[in-house]
């Protein structure tokens, strides 16, 4: 039996940075907000606490703050012609679950989008001719632009207390920072992090072959900072555990170190951890989600939860499941091309290096996730593709986020994977080893989706989420490029030896790669084109708004969660200003 709760004016559905943002912006508008999230509550100074934070084994490597594959996953096949197989334990993408999401354990890398990046269909068309664009490349503009998104980029930075170099400020281009991007009206909250040995000499040889390296802008404070919910964050210590692990001074922010220290105590704020949202409650006919309903994981009751706003702050995977679950929206038909929610999935496109260097210490150990070194010269239209057969492009940098005791062992090619061959090769390069990253575009495909999966069933009994995805040549050559150049700078470093780590043509979802997911509930200008407006509002509930990267109609060379949280903070406004005096569509189809 499921037991009707009392109704609420919102309500999110999962708690990550979109969460957390939505129901900051709507208490501080009056409203009473609840949040749901299906893993535990997590709070920085409980549970990311020295020494027990350091625990490479814990977090890294069984991987306790990711989602559980027991309870729900998600199959997965490369082509729409093989049979799709469930994901038993998660490896190329980790989604993360509890409060705060997979912000607590990102990389803090904190990028915005190229301002062609908002129209690049047509700064395609207009640049390389209207027929350009492969008819199997889906790609759309976006329903906003950078200009749009600016004042909400630098709100977000500022709520990190983020770490970089303005290159672009008010235009006027800097050196020593990103030349290549927007126009911001503001510097970074706090000056970069250090650049380790490795990202130097990186810099210096990416510069003598006329490139503009700039230190990664970085969600992470470089000194102490307090933000403008007056929640103060700590200093990086640059203490090498970072990626896939919590932060101990709360410099590295999370939703749980920047915006939850003052719901905790705002009444008009409930959270509730371990519910498991299963269902949208949807009125065709009103065109609304008149309540969620969700399972407390604990005692395995139903519940449900009415309210006057649903915000759907999922996951990527979440967010299209809910979607196709509720009947909200036409799910995509690959085979007729008709559809639209679980269209234009995409996947982050990355491929690295790793160089020695027998004559330099270079203290690999020390580190702060994110911390390198990058050029942008060949991301987006940041160059001219004219004759080299793909569209897109990336980052390419040298990563330094530390290098614990287990996968901090970087060695050369071939040499034995355990043995005194290993362990002769890890004592003579671990002091002595650098690693890169080529990061890009993967601009959507008609044949990249995500569906319902006719087989497999999550514990609830409900369908799980299919992937059908495989990179098209466009991105296997785009990266092919980035890697190219990558070696240029890497054979000007003079190494005594160095690997190149191309990607496979073939996807496999065993070795980690990024969490980069995105779309499938992609935003638009019109119902036949998108699933949400340009507020990230449903065309089709228009109390429902949808949040996170499934709204990114492909992805670009950037790390999602900066133009992430510029949506969020975009969304709410339109909900706080507008939606609110007038409940309906805010957008006219």
């Amino acid at each position: 039996m499921v037991t009707r709760l009392k109704d609420v004016d919102a309500v999110t559905v999962g708690f990550g940075w979109t969460g957390a943002i939505l129901a900051r912006e709507l208490t501080k508008a009056g409203l009473n907000v609840v949040g749901l999230e299906r893993g535990p509550d997590r709070v920085p100074g409980e549970d990311f606490i020295l020494p027990s934070v350091r625990d490479e084994v814990r977090y890294a490597q069984r991987l306790e703050l990711m989602m559980d594959n027991s309870i729900d996953t998600i199959t997965f096949r490369n082509f729409p012609n093989e049979q799709a197989l469930p994901i038993r334990r998660i490896g190329a993408f980790l989604p993360g679950e509890g409060t705060g999401g997979s912000g607590i354990h990102w990389g803090a890398l904190l990028w915005r989008n190229l301002p062609s990046d908002f129209r690049i269909r047509s700064a395609l068309t207009e640049r390389y001719g209207k027929n350009a664009v492969p008819d199997d490349m889906t790609i759309q503009d976006w329903p906003v632009s950078y200009d749009d998104l600016e004042p909400h980029y630098d709100r977000f930075d500022k709520l990190c207390g983020a770490s970089g170099q303005a290159g672009n400020l008010r235009g006027k281009k800097i050196d020593g920072g990103n030349v290549f991007e927007g126009a911001r009206n503001d510097h970074y909250p706090n000056a970069p992090i250090k650049s380790s040995n490795a990202g130097l000499m990186y810099g210096a040889a990416a510069k003598s072959l006329g490139y503009h390296p700039f230190p990664a802008p970085v969600a992470i404070a470089s000194a102490a900072y307090t933000n403008p919910e007056n929640v103060t964050l700590g200093a990086c210590e640059y203490c090498g555990y970072c990626n896939r692990v919590a932060c101990e001074t709360n410099s590295k922010a999370s939703a749980n170190s920047t915006i939850l220290p003052v719901l905790r105590l705002d009444p008009k704020f409930e959270l509730r951890s371990r519910c498991f949202v299963t269902k949208l409650n949807y009125d065709k006919a009103a065109k609304r989600v008149v309540s969620v309903t969700y399972t407390d994981m604990r005692n395995g009751e139903e519940y449900e939860q009415p309210a006057g706003v649903v915000i759907l702050s999922s996951f990527v995977f979440g967010n299209v499941q809910h979607l196709l679950l509720s009947g909200i929206g036409e799910p995509y038909n690959h085979d007729s091309g008709k559809g639209l929610v679980g269209k234009n999935y995409a996947y982050q496109y990355e491929a690295g290096a790793s160089a020695f260097f027998e004559d330099k210490e270079l203290n690999p150990y020390w580190g702060s996730a994110g911390m390198g070194v990058v050029i942008d010269d060949f991301n987006g239209e940041n160059f001219d593709h004219g004759g080299l057969g793909f569209f897109g492009g990336g980052y390419i940098a040298c990563n330094t986020a530390g290098a614990p005791p287990i996968a901090g062992r970087t060695v050369p090619h071939g040499t034995p994977e355990w043995g005194s061959d290993w362990k002769r090769a890890t004592v003579k390069w671990y002091h002595h080893a650098a690693r890169f990253n080529t990061q890009g575009s993967v601009y959507a495909n008609r044949n990249n989706y995500m569906d319902l999966d006719p087989t497999y069933k999550d514990v609830f009994g409900r369908p799980l989420v299919r992937l059908s995805y495989n990179p098209p040549d466009n991105e296997y050559n785009m990266s092919r490029f980035l890697q190219t150049k990558l070696e240029g700078v890497i054979k000007a470093m003079n190494p005594t030896h160095y690997d190149m780590h191309p990607r496979p043509k073939t996807f496999t979802v065993v070795p980690y790669q990024s969490t980069h997911n995105t779309g499938g509930t992609m935003m638009g200008a019109d119902p036949k084109s998108s699933v949400v407006n340009r507020y990230l509002q449903s065309w089709d509930a228009h109390n429902l708004f949808v949040q996170g990267a499934s709204v990114f109609p492909q992805q670009h060379g950037y790390n999602p969660t900066g133009t992430v949280g510029a949506l969020a903070y975009w969304s709410a406004l339109a909900i706080t200003t507008k939606y609110l005096k007038n409940p309906g569509p805010l957008v006219q189809a």
